[in-house]
């Protein structure tokens, strides 16, 4: 971007796209939290009550591609809005199904609502479109962090909206998705009024060296490519998050095992989701501080020693999963906050948008396929075995962003 852009505008942006994220996250989350009980309850298979949440990873990595498609063509606020409002569809069909006594259609709904965590993913990505390159890391770090408000909000709704549906006549399951619903259609509202001007639109015309030839979906995987800093931006954001998904989903099957209480479990996972979230506005100004890679580097770190801990925990060791669990978040954050402004800096402003959608696909996929595999590694062998196999993969990136630390000043991580 060789313009200058207003300071002020990019604050406004920051503003909007945090209270989109908050809102987003209650809708997502308070649907998730349900969805794999209702859909048990609907189907009286709890093989069926897995699935949900495979819907909605599913919805997400296809919508994905559809929101930055939008993107590429006009911009941040339509491609966010559309995301939203298919969320909302999802969510809306979610109460037809439950009404309706279905469980068929309650899969299929949840689909649509993965596309509300679509837009969510590119809502990082928006913040970064008119961030000076010395703070792109913080700007999308900040809006990772507000979803962490309504990924906390969320389940605690998820109780008091089900006795007020049942209050008013309704099914009482219907409540949390009319509240994730809810939430959709808000952040629309807030994208179509607020992204004004949209953000890449005016990154964009900022650019005195733009095309305005239609971007074609080849050009934008040639320029993934062609550039390695790219491609391991993406790496890293899909392997921080297959190990996250694989270790976090068959931590309460292994403490479980041991006779571990839902409020101990509770406990766990609430660390892990802080360490995914609290400190990520820490993580975004490390990248830009200490450079991508480096911070790329450390996070790999932190998942291999998490995955050693999870190796070494009996299902009675509270105290180490809690610290792996932790370590696992925190990680993840590394990698997904410095991984993804690295992507976004490596390719050109052109296709960035189809590059960043692409990464997303391969981030939701790559979870859908660690939370399948995990669960076959501990059900073949062990939850220790999961947590070798984890430490033993990452080793390979380790080494890569570690040579591209060593051998890239943390200024030519940031290129103007």
């Amino acid at each position: 971007m060789n313009g200058s852009v207003d300071p002020a505008v990019q604050r406004r942006v920051l503003v909007v796209l945090s209270a989109g994220q908050v809102l987003g996250g209650i809708g997502m989350s308070v649907a998730i939290v349900v969805s794999a009980l209702v859909a048990t309850r609907l189907s009286g298979s709890e093989a069926i009550g897995g699935v949900a949440q495979t819907c909605v990873v599913i919805g997400a990595a296809a919508a994905a591609l559809l929101v930055a498609k939008v993107a590429t063509r006009s911009g941040r606020r339509p491609a966010l809005m559309l995301g939203y409002g298919i969320g909302a569809i999802g969510g809306l069909g979610c109460v037809a199904a439950v009404a309706a006594g279905s469980a068929p259609a309650l899969l299929v709904a949840l689909v649509l609502v993965g596309a509300g965590s679509a837009a969510g993913l590119a809502g990082r990505y928006a913040a970064t479109d008119l961030a000076a390159p010395a703070r792109r890391a913080r700007s999308l770090a900040l809006i990772m962090w507000a979803s962490t408000v309504g990924a906390v909000a969320g389940p605690n709704l998820a109780s008091p909206v089900q006795d007020l549906a049942g209050r008013v006549g309704l099914e009482p399951a219907t409540g949390p998705f009319l509240l994730g619903a809810a939430a959709f259609l808000l952040s629309v509202v807030i994208a179509w009024a607020g992204l004004r001007p949209d953000p890449l639109v005016l990154a964009r015309a900022a650019d005195v060296e733009a095309d305005a030839t239609p971007v074609r979906g080849a050009e934008v995987r040639a320029a993934l490519f062609a550039s390695p800093p790219a491609l391991l931006g993406v790496a890293g954001v899909a392997l921080s998050h297959v190990i996250m998904i694989a270790l976090m989903s068959m931590t309460p099957v292994h403490m479980d095992h041991g006779g571990a209480t839902i409020a101990v479990v509770g406990l766990v996972i609430s660390l892990h989701v802080a360490g995914m979230y609290a400190l990520s506005p820490l993580i975004g100004w490390l990248a830009d501080r200490v450079g991508r890679a480096t911070v790329l580097a450390f996070g790999t770190a932190l998942l291999l020693t998490s995955g050693v801990l999870c190796a070494m925990a009996g299902p009675r060791d509270t105290a180490l999963l809690s610290v792996g669990l932790f370590l696992l978040g925190l990680g993840w954050s590394a990698g997904i906050v410095a991984g993804s402004a690295l992507l976004t800096e490596s390719v050109p402003l052109r296709v960035r948008a189809g590059a960043q959608g692409l990464s997303d696909v391969t981030m939701n996929v790559g979870g859908a396929v660690g939370g399948i595999a995990a669960g076959i590694v501990v059900a073949g062998a062990s939850f220790a075995v999961l947590g070798i196999v984890a430490a033993v993969v990452v080793v390979p990136y380790l080494v890569a962003a570690g040579v591209l630390a060593v051998r890239k000043p943390a200024s030519a991580d940031v290129p103007g």
